[in-house]
Formats: structure tokens, C-alpha cells, sequence
């Protein structure tokens, strides 16, 4: 099993997925000591009576409150409890055990001024499976997502419950399991835990990476759908691409070239085809398709660099001795990445969706049977699966509404500019969602184009995809309930089942 190292710094989204999927994690040396370097500054401040907001006063609208020495601990306790308000369905285990990740992996860097025991403590329980119940709602992702990282925080002192594989239990009750004991929290440890932006990062650090493989898969879905329609490389060629200058097109070009590459359908048409071009749908794929890939890449940037910042408020500088109060728990950046890349993932869906279309349409498909069905009429073949995909498409059309340019202000006025960053973030989950679901469709579906066009041979890569599906579902021959088969293809799609060895290759 592989082990992440978290030193605060190099924390990449290769770590996130893995350490999201189970592998362990430990803290570095090097960490650790620059921790109890900020720590001791904390320890200093209090020790002088020294007001300093977070660690010797109240938070937000009561921050002109001063807390007496011997209510430091009750202080950051109730914290903890006072914003583990969040409510709604529960944040999936791989997105909790990220946000962990990202919590100890913030405190690491040595801004926080916490003990190295809370990135410990963080660290055994993703190695002995611990997480807690997380509700998604009731973050405006400003002074961070307090409500999610309050209820994580709730667990680390051994308050509400715990989950371990499938069982769910008390805190207190599954930290005795595994040989862990809570943390009580010393001066400024509270607000550490709650403050900063890994919540709804850690769903970004996730849908980034399923964004590039829904990229992936969407080319080879395409290239399937292309081929199953007479359609026409041409419009591939790089000179065309190169005339342009983009780069994500030209990219997108490339593995459709690749993908169509000895293709045998190609050559049965290419001399007695009376049509000119291709509609948009096959032949603006790299136009569509390469912009995708130019979103994917900035929101990596952006969110990769928010995986090792400092998001705490106020920063501990041990070197100077100084706690600065600022903003970097505000999210913003990740705000605006997320809904950004909810709309060019919803490009991936409605273009997939009239790909679908033109498959099934008998009067669009070139010769093929109505809706794709050999006994069409008693049977209704794929026609329902294109409505379900233009239901999906339509839904990412709504949900791609931007969430980052509301704001509504909270905490008595003095949080008065907000980002709505959670919300941007489970809107883009359930994008990820419906573009995978869409992609199995016309995968299916350009699956069953390919079989109606033989014995002739799809380019080497399209012929790839057409094998790889029918691993998975059968050919229909007759009509049968579709929504498993959908629901197949969709988590092989999740798993990398099409990413692997069909030219674009993991």
C-alpha cells in the first residue's frame, strides 16, 4: 500500500485520489518540526496575555471579545460544536477521506501554530479507515467551510460518531477499536480545524481528475460515433488545427486521429459518399471537445496549488514571531475553477447527447435500423436511452449555472462577500455524474452502430472501444431493460475501463 508523506508543500492530485481510495499517509520530519517551531509562538502569545484574535478572543462579530486564560480549551471546544450545523445527504467516504487528507496537509505547513498531534491523529484514522459523517450542506465556503470541517473536527475530540468500513458508530466507541484516543484541543487548535477551504477542494481535487478522464472517454465515444455514421476524419487533419493555435483542439484532434486510425469503414465510403461534410457533432468535436481540455488543465493549476496553501486565519510566522489575520480561508479561486469547469463539462454532454441523437434517428444514421433495434417497430431499441441522455444533458445545463457570483452575507455582516464555493462544488459532482452516464449511452449505443457495420472494421482505437464495451453488455438484440446496462458502463467508465489501452491511454 502506498504511504503520501505530507509535508505541507507537494501535496499533488495523484495523492489525493490515492490516499481518497485508501492509501496511507504519514507525517514528515520536516514537518513536524516546523509545527512545533509555530506552536511555540502560539504558546508564547498565551502565556503573555496577549489579545491575538482566534487564539485569546472570541470568532467573527465577537472577535472584541476577550477569553480569559482559564477558558482558552472550553473556547475552541465550543467552536467545534457551535458550527457543526450542516445538514443534508452525506459528503461520499473517498471525498471525506480527502478532505482530511487536505485538512492535515494545510496544518503541516507550519502556518497553523497546532500541535503536530492533530495531523497524527488525522493521519492514523485514514489509515485505520475512520471518517466521519460529514453533511454537504451549510458552507458558503468563506472563513472556510466551517459547518463540514466543524463536523470533522467534532470526531478528532471524540464527539458524534465515526464510520469504519460499513459500521457506524461513537467516536469515542471506534477510536477504542482501532487504539486511538481523541485530542483535546489546546489555544487556537479550534479555529484551525474549521478555518480553510478543503471541503469543497477536496471535491475539486477529485471531479478534476474525473473531468480529464470523461475527457478521455468522450473521444473514444466520439470517434465510435463517427465511425458507426460514415462519418469523415477530414476534418482532423493537423493542418487544419495548427491554422488555429489552440492547444486543447489540437490535442483533441490528435487522439481522434489516433483513435480513427486503419480504420476499414473509413476506406468502404471514402470514394462514393455524396455528402460534404459532417454535422457539427462529429466534425467540431476537436472545436468542442479541445476547449474541455483547456478548462481541465487551468482548474488542475488552480486547484493543485490550493491543495499546499496556507488557508488558516490567522497565519502563525514562527521566523518573526507574528500572527497576521488576513483571508486566504476565502474560496474564491476554487469557487469560480469549479463552476468553470461544471460548464465545460456540460459541452462534453450536450454534444455527446446529439451523437446519441444521430444514431438512433432513422433519418439521420446512414442506413441504419430505426433507433438501432433489427426488429424495430415491435421493438423500441435505444430510443428511450437518447431521451434519458437529453434529460441528463439538460440537467447539467442547469446545474452549470454559476454558484460563485452569489454571495449573501453571514456571521452578523462581517462575512459579507461569499463564494457559495460548496455549493459550486457538489452541482459540479453531480455534472461528473450525469457526462459519465451520457458518455455510457453513446458508448452503448455507437457499440451497437459498429456491430450493424460489419464485417467492415472501425479504426484501430474506435474498434478497441466497441470490444471493451462488449465485455460489459451484450448486443441488444431484442428489447431489454437498459438502465443496468447504462449503470455498467458508467462505472467502468469511473474505473478507467476505457482509459486503459483504447488510445487514451491512463
Amino acid at each position: 500500500m502506498r504511504t503520501v508523506s505530507l509535508d505541507g508543500n507537494s501535496l499533488t492530485l495523484d495523492d489525493v485520489v490515492s490516499v481518497a481510495h485508501g492509501a496511507r499517509v504519514e507525517l514528515a520530519p520536516a514537518a513536524r518540526a516546523r509545527m512545533e517551531r509555530a506552536y511555540d509562538v502560539v504558546a508564547s502569545i498565551v502565556s503573555s496575555n496577549a489579545v491575538v484574535y482566534g487564539v485569546t478572543t472570541g470568532f467573527g462579530k465577537l472577535s472584541d471579545v476577550v477569553i480569559p486564560p482559564d477558558r482558552l480549551e472550553e473556547l475552541q471546544v465550543n467552536l467545534v460544536r457551535s458550527h457543526a450545523a450542516g445538514v443534508g445527504p452525506l459528503l461520499p467516504e473517498r471525498e471525506v477521506r480527502a478532505m482530511m487528507l487536505l485538512r492535515a496537509n494545510v496544518i503541516a505547513k507550519g502556518y497553523s501554530g497546532a500541535r503536530p498531534a492533530l495531523v497524527d491523529l488525522l493521519a492514523n484514522m485514514l489509515n485505520a479507515g475512520l471518517y466521519p459523517p460529514i453533511p454537504e450542506q451549510g458552507s458558503v465556503g468563506a472563513s472556510g467551510d466551517l459547518a463540514p470541517l466543524a463536523h470533522l473536527a467534532l470526531a478528532l475530540i471524540g464527539e458524534g460518531d465515526l464510520y469504519r468500513g460499513g459500521e457506524r458508530d461513537s467516536a469515542a466507541a471506534l477510536f477504542a477499536t482501532v487504539g486511538l484516543d481523541p485530542v483535546r484541543l489546546g489555544p487556537k487548535e479550534g479555529i484551525t480545524l474549521i478555518n480553510g477551504t478543503q471541503a469543497h477542494t477536496a471535491v475539486a481535487a477529485l471531479a478534476v481528475v474525473d473531468a480529464h478522464r470523461l475527457w478521455q472517454v468522450a473521444h473514444l465515444a466520439g470517434a465510435m460515433s463517427l465511425e458507426a455514421l460514415l462519418g469523415t476524419p477530414v476534418a482532423f487533419d493537423p493542418r487544419i488545427h495548427d491554422a488555429r493555435g489552440q492547444l486543447g483542439q489540437a490535442a483533441s484532434a490528435a487522439l481522434l486521429r489516433s483513435l480513427l486510425h486503419a480504420s476499414e469503414i473509413r476506406e468502404s465510403h471514402r470514394e462514393n459518399d455524396p455528402r460534404v461534410q459532417d454535422p457539427y457533432a462529429l466534425r467540431c468535436m476537436p472545436q468542442v471537445h479541445g476547449p474541455v481540455l483547456d478548462a481541465i488543465d487551468f482548474c488542475a493549476g488552480v486547484i493543485g496549488r490550493e491543495l499546499n496553501a496556507a488557508t488558516d486565519n490567522p497565519l502563525v510566522f514562527s521566523e518573526t514571531g507574528e500572527l497576521l489575520s488576513g483571508g486566504n480561508f476565502h474560496g474564491q479561486a476554487v469557487a469560480m475553477t469549479l463552476d468553470f469547469l461544471a460548464i465545460a463539462l456540460t459541452n462534453l454532454a450536450t454534444i455527446a447527447e446529439r451523437r446519441i441523437d444521430r444514431l438512433v434517428h432513422p433519418d439521420l444514421n446512414q442506413g441504419m435500423p430505426a433507433f438501432l433495434s433489427p426488429d424495430a417497430g415491435v421493438n423500441s431499441g435505444f430510443m428511450m436511452a437518447q431521451v434519458t441522455a437529453a434529460s441528463l444533458a439538460s440537467e447539467c445545463k442547469v446545474l452549470s449555472h454559476p454558484a460563485s457570483v452569489d454571495t449573501i452575507p453571514t456571521d452578523g455582516n462581517k462575512e459579507d462577500v461569499v463564494p457559495m464555493a460548496m455549493g459550486a462544488a457538489w452541482k459540479l459532482r453531480r455534472i461528473v455524474q450525469n457526462v459519465r452516464h451520457v458518455l455510457a449511452i453513446e458508448l452503448m449505443c455507437a457499440a451497437q452502430g459498429l456491430d450493424i457495420r460489419r464485417p467492415l472494421r472501425a479504426g484501430r482505437g474506435a474498434e478497441q472501444g466497441r470490444r471493451l464495451v462488449r465485455q460489459l453488455v451484450a448486443p441488444l438484440e431484442r428489447d431489454r431493460v437498459l438502465s443496468a446496462d447504462i449503470a455498467t458502463l458508467a462505472h467502468a467508465i469511473e474505473q478507467g475501463h476505457f482509459t486503459r489501452g483504447s488510445g487514451g491511454a491512463e
